[in-house]
């Protein structure tokens, strides 16, 4: 690798695991406000049409003690680990906190929030093909800008807006064009870095985020591919952290060609229409368009096929399910997809993913045995 290529992965590699510090760097350098962003979809460019940086709040390695008295045992790890990063005043730097609610621990989480962060929140209709939802989720559009209106004490103007989604759907672009010139270089781009370059994406401003990956794509395709001797697999579920489980997937050679995670590809899947209405409208035409997220419904469930398609599209040898442990929506798309992975010869494994576990040597060996009878 070339100077400036090491330099990039450094760049996003300490982006990804300080987002503490560039909430203080951008308040610092830029004197504006910072609104966390609670999972799993939010409409990010009103924040940043107000000068405002979101960030993403997916909790994190945390040992949780205090959350138990206000979550129940079966919330899943991201809403007990934010919940006992809020009691210990992790987000108080925050000036405030968006919460969409399209699970019932996010409802619960965002009535029980301890910060000192105001809370806005607004729901997604999951009726998602007929008009009225679009009329509706315009609306919660609406109701959002004008209460981060009131606590920032200015006005965001549609202007503003249209010009972050433009913003944004150039980073989207690039984040697919990302996706598939990783898919070339698994040596270099191995899943802890291609996981830094997508985390990254959370405490950045997405042009600056834009800038950094337009220039490590460039610095890719100075690099000879070489054949890959490992196995390539696409991974699905929410997230993949805590970072040992990525470490096993680099121990073991497997390359991540493509991935189906709401963490990751799933925010820049598709784009926000350029045309076709006023600018929330567009927006929320996004929502409705969104395909193959268990948070989004789906009466036809498309999701095996689309998982399957990938797999045919990146020659992938096999999928990768990781499934966040006590997450109902996903577990209850699992047995549709792996029934169809099953009639259709696709190989698969599913491993829990839990922010809160301390030992992977189970996971690994399961790996082990996956990789060895692929």
């Amino acid at each position: 690798m070339k100077g400036r290529l090491e330099e990039l992965i450094h760049i996003f590699e300490d982006v990804a695991n300080n987002p503490k510090r560039m909430v203080a760097e951008y308040k610092k350098e830029v004197g504006k406000e910072v609104i966390g962003v609670m999972p799993v979809y939010a409409p990010e460019e009103i924040i940043h049409a107000a000068g405002c940086l979101p960030i993403g709040l997916w909790g994190g390695k945390k040992e949780v003690s205090k959350a138990r008295a206000y979550l129940p045992p079966f919330a899943c790890s991201i809403m007990q680990t934010v919940m006992e990063l809020q009691i210990g005043g992790t987000y108080d730097i925050l000036d405030a906190v968006l919460f969409s609610v399209p699970c019932d621990t996010l409802k619960c989480l965002s009535q029980k929030w301890k910060g000192k962060s105001p809370v806005i929140v607004f729901t997604h209709p999951q009726n998602r093909v007929i008009e009225g939802a679009n009329a509706y989720l315009v609306k919660e559009y609406q109701s959002v800008k004008e209460k981060l209106e009131g606590i920032l004490g200015r006005t965001i103007s549609m202007e503003a807006i249209e010009e972050s989604v433009k913003i944004y759907n150039e980073n989207r672009r690039i984040m697919r064009e990302f996706v598939e010139v990783a898919a070339q270089y698994p040596q270099i781009i191995d899943p802890i870095v291609r996981h830094n370059v997508m985390k990254s994406r959370w405490f950045l401003r997405k042009e600056k985020h834009t800038e950094y990956v337009k220039e490590l794509i460039a610095e890719l395709k100075k690099e000879t591919i070489v054949p890959w001797d490992g196995k390539k697999v696409i991974l699905t579920g929410i997230m993949t952290e805590p970072v040992e489980l990525l470490q096993i997937f680099k121990d073991e050679k497997l390359a991540i060609v493509a991935d189906d995670l709401a963490h990751e590809s799933r925010q820049f899947r598709g784009d926000v229409p350029e045309e076709g209405g006023d600018v929330l409208y567009r927006m929320a035409k996004w929502w409705q368009n969104l395909e193959g997220c268990s948070l989004a419904t789906d009466t036809n469930k498309g999701r095996g096929q689309m998982l399957m398609d990938m797999c045919k599209d990146t020659k992938a040898d096999a999928v990768i399910v990781c499934m966040m442990k006590f997450c109902d929506p996903e577990e209850f798309d699992y047995p549709v997809y792996y029934r169809e992975f099953t009639e259709s010869g696709i190989k698969n494994i599913t491993v829990e993913v839990d922010l809160e576990v301390s030992s992977f040597e189970q996971i690994r060996t399961r790996i082990q045995t996956f990789k060895d009878i692929l």
